[in-house]
């Protein structure tokens, strides 16, 4: 009867299931050891420091904390935001809007700039959630082809003139999924393949302070001509604590006004008590003593996985080696299909992502995603074992 009566927009009508949503019900089960979600190591969090924060925000600013703010973000946070992102690019505080998490960021941005049949280029693989949030508005995604280093230059310029895209989308650090860093020097020839061809850019950088080993790089919008092509996407989930919901975009010019009033349709703000308690937090407590603290932590997990994947995976199958983030990506080549063996690993108490929700287009399903950040390394050798019964090595 329900079904009868709500009748879905064209844009749902096809979607039955989300991978967001069944990677969460498999998480939930205490019975597998869980390398699917890129979910941080709760153990590691500044549960004190998020204490005090709170509190001071409650005893000090309570009655703002609880009351309707702008809709752009609280002063004290956007002056944190800018700090942090003037290490590589020069940012003021009027270049910051607030957001709830950078999924937020994704769809608002989709939201503002694109119409439905609109063309957005992304890597091959891409985010699986952005993904999705593209396809809601109605976007074509095409995928370029990429390698160790991030989507190709040369491709990318012959998917634009084929197909003029509204915008390019990118991680270029520590990718998710394949967890990949573009050098310094595919940085700067995608950026002169975008300035040459007017292209804007989506630069969505979550995981490049969670970095093991290795020089930091400077954002794509960091380049020559693009800061003000470049929409620059950054939170506080991956480093900080994801249950505040609280990240930050930079972007110059008109877009910045255009992407507020798409936040006031969203949601009309982000959870002022959050955010007072976040800016608080910056600028009070030393995160980068902190994130050098959960590095050190996930680069043992990563070494661990590594360990345990080169021993088991058969000839012929790969998987990256990432400097820094939560991710390692599997290829295993063949007949194989990741989808097909994922239920087989989930009955011997192990999950992790079939490949194909990645790709905008042709996936190569013999893929999986791998998080090695949540699980002792213990854990991770044991989960591994169950993973190559499951997948018959």
């Amino acid at each position: 009867m329900t079904e009868d009566v709500f009748r879905l927009s064209s844009r749902f009508a096809q979607m039955k299931s989300s991978p967001v949503r069944d990677i969460i019900a498999v998480m939930g089960r205490g019975d597998v050891i869980s390398f699917a979600g890129g979910i941080p190591d709760p153990s590691l969090f500044e549960l004190d420091d998020f204490k005090e924060s709170f509190a001071y925000v409650l005893e000090h600013q309570g009655r703002r904390a609880l009351q309707y703010a702008t809709t752009i973000g609280e002063p004290e946070l956007r002056e944190q935001a800018a700090q942090r992102l003037s290490r590589h690019l020069p940012t003021a505080p009027a270049q910051i809007q607030v957001t709830s998490g950078s999924q937020e960021g994704l769809y608002l941005v989709a939201t503002t700039l694109v119409d439905p049949g609109d063309v957005i280029l992304v890597e091959r693989p891409t985010y699986l959630t952005a993904v999705q949030a593209f396809t809601l508005v109605g976007a074509r995604l095409v995928g370029v082809d990429s390698d160790d280093y991030g989507m190709l230059p040369d491709a990318l310029a012959d998917a634009i003139e084929t197909h003029d895209p509204k915008l390019v989308y990118l991680v270029p650090t520590f990718q998710n999924p394949t967890g990949r860093t573009m050098s310094a020097e595919r940085r700067a020839a995608i950026a002169d393949v975008l300035v040459r061809t007017g292209v804007p850019l989506l630069e969505d950088d979550p995981y490049g302070e969670l970095r093991f080993e290795g020089e930091p790089l400077s954002p794509i919008a960091a380049q020559p001509g693009m800061a003000e092509r470049t929409v620059l996407l950054n939170s506080a989930s991956k480093v900080m604590a994801p249950g505040v919901r609280i990240g930050w975009l930079r972007a110059e010019g008109q877009i910045l006004r255009s992407l507020e009033i798409a936040k006031q349709g969203v949601g009309l703000q982000t959870a002022v008590t959050d955010q007072l308690a976040i800016a608080h937090y910056l600028a009070t407590y030393d995160l980068d003593a902190h994130i050098a603290r959960v590095a050190d932590v996930y680069r043992t997990r990563r070494d661990a996985m590594l360990a345990a994947l080169d021993a088991r995976l058969p000839a012929g199958a790969t998987v990256t080696r990432p400097e820094g983030g939560m991710f390692v990506w599997a290829r295993i080549g063949g007949e194989a299909d990741s989808a097909k063996v994922l239920p087989l690993a989930v009955d011997r108490g192990v999950a992790f992502v079939p490949g194909w929700p990645f790709y905008a287009n042709n996936p190569d399903r013999t893929t999986m995603r791998l998080s090695f950040v949540t699980n002792s390394p213990d854990m991770i050798c044991e989960g591994v074992d169950r993973l190559a019964a499951a997948w018959g090595w």
